[in-house]
């Protein structure tokens, strides 16, 4: 009976890029893409299976001046930067077995997907030279408790459904080394502040403040959008991204009898019989 060799939890770090895509980068690709990272555990069920749990943080931003597909889009001149943070609980299957012992197939490419929690809070600079948080400004009506005003602040966490794919290599027995790149698809339309309709310019300078009609609309004084004119499209979520490469260590070295299925630690002493 053959004896083969397997490792069942793995602890990493992870470091790439991340990005964003929506109202106002609506198509672009890795276009803006800042720096992330974040910690990685993994829990090896099989040679074809794995359980993996994940926290990164990275940031996100876009412009409409650069991002802008059209002329009215570049118009609006639209803005925001925001820190994106994820927890999630996901599940990797390898197109090949994967294992660790020499003479066997150490790298496999691999699908994911899963279910996460992520925060954000999108930000913007105005002429003042200042950067304001945008939810709590209320940039599309939203809190001004007046009629025709109605709605609610967004919330700043959200649920995120991740999948993509990924490459991984193991070497030296306990250690292993990837590419990953994946999508995150959200149930809000509010990442970049951006969504539903413009507000009156004046409602938001006498029942705000000044500053809070100008990141809100920030074009000239007589360019002003007409209130209730399209401000985004609610019609689609926002999206977000994240693609890094990971390091992890193996913990758990153990022995597994393939006829039996069970692992055998290796500092587990045999007993002597006389």
């Amino acid at each position: 009976m053959g004896i083969s060799q397997a490792q069942v939890s793995e602890v990493g770090l992870c470091g790439g890029v991340s990005f964003y895509m929506g109202d106002i980068n609506p198509t672009g690709v890795f276009k803006g893409s800042k720096p992330a990272g974040g910690v990685i555990y993994r829990y090896n069920i099989n040679p074809l299976l794995a359980f993996k749990s994940t926290v990164l943080f990275g940031s996100i931003g876009a412009n409409d001046a650069e991002y802008g597909k059209t002329d009215e889009a570049k118009a609006r001149n639209l803005s925001f930067v925001s820190p994106i943070s994820e927890i999630s609980a996901q599940l990797e299957l390898n197109f090949m077995r994967l294992y660790n012992e020499a003479g066997r197939n150490a790298f496999a490419p691999y699908l994911f997907a899963g279910i996460g929690i992520f925060s954000f809070n999108p930000q913007a600079k105005a002429s003042d030279g200042n950067w304001y948080d945008l939810q709590m400004l209320g940039t599309e009506g939203q809190g001004l408790n007046q009629p025709g005003y109605e709605k609610e602040p967004y919330s700043l966490i959200g649920l995120s459904i991740p999948f993509g794919l990924g490459m991984r290599y193991n070497f030296l027995k306990y250690y292993s080394i990837g590419v990953e790149w994946g999508m995150r698809m959200t149930f809000t339309d509010y990442i970049d502040d951006v969504s539903t309709t413009y507000v009156s310019d004046t409602v938001l300078r006498v029942y705000r403040h000044p500053v809070v009609a100008e990141l809100a609309d920030p074009v000239d004084e007589f360019e002003k959008h007409k209130p209730g004119t399209a401000r985004g499209n609610a019609q689609t979520k926002d999206w977000f991204s994240y693609a890094v490469v990971t390091f992890t260590f193996k913990l758990n070295y153990q022995k597994a009898c393939p006829s039996m299925g069970k692992p055998i630690p290796v500092n587990k002493k045999r007993r002597k019989y006389r």
